[in-house]
C-alpha cells in the first residue's frame, strides 16, 4: 500500500513550540516512527510538510496521478478555515484521516472546528504522535475491506 502523510504549518516545529500542548518529541522522531511502522507493515510511506497552503493543495492533487492508495493529514490550523484544503481532499477518492496531535475539542473555541475534517473519512485527535499510527492502521484495515 502507498500511503502519503501530509503535515501542515509548523509542524516541521514539533518539539520546539508548545511542549506543553505537543510534548517534546521532535519531528524527526516522527519521522523515524512512521519510517517504522511502515517497514513493519511492508508499506511505503511518504511523508511530506509544508507551512504554504497552495503546496498541500497541489500535493493532495499530485496524490490522484501517483497511485496513492491513503492520504493521513494534519493540516495544522489550515484545519479551521482552509475550505480549499477541503475541496482538494474531497477531489481525490482514496481514503483520508485527519489527525491532530492534541485534543482539539479541549483547546480554544475556534479549534474544534474543522472545516476539513468533512472531507475524510475519519478524524483522530488527542492521540500524541501515536495518533499518526492508529491512522495507518485504521488506513490499512479499511484497504483490507475493500
Amino acid at each position: 500500500m502507498k500511503i502519503l502523510i501530509i503535515n501542515g504549518p509548523n509542524l516541521n516545529f514539533l518539539g520546539i513550540r508548545e511542549k506543553e500542548v505537543y510534548g517534546t518529541e521532535n519531528y524527526d522522531t516522527l519521522l523515524q516512527m512512521i519510517g517504522e511502522k511502515g517497514q513493519k507493515e511492508n508499506c511505503q510511506i511518504e511523508v511530506f510538510q509544508s507551512n504554504h497552503e497552495g503546496a498541500i493543495i497541489d500535493r493532495i492533487q499530485d496524490a490522484y496521478e501517483d497511485s496513492t492508495e491513503g492520504i493521513i493529514i494534519n493540516p495544522g490550523a489550515y484545519t479551521h478555515y482552509s475550505y480549499a484544503i477541503h475541496d482538494a481532499l474531497k477531489s481525490v477518492s482514496m481514503p483520508k484521516i485527519e489527525v491532530h496531535i492534541s485534543d482539539i475539542t479541549k483547546r480554544e473555541a475556534f479549534r474544534s472546528i474543522s472545516v476539513t475534517a468533512p472531507a475524510c473519512d475519519k478524524q483522530i485527535y488527542g492521540e500524541g504522535l501515536q495518533g499518526y499510527l492508529h491512522a495507518i492502521d485504521i488506513l490499512l484495515e479499511m484497504t483490507r475491506k475493500s
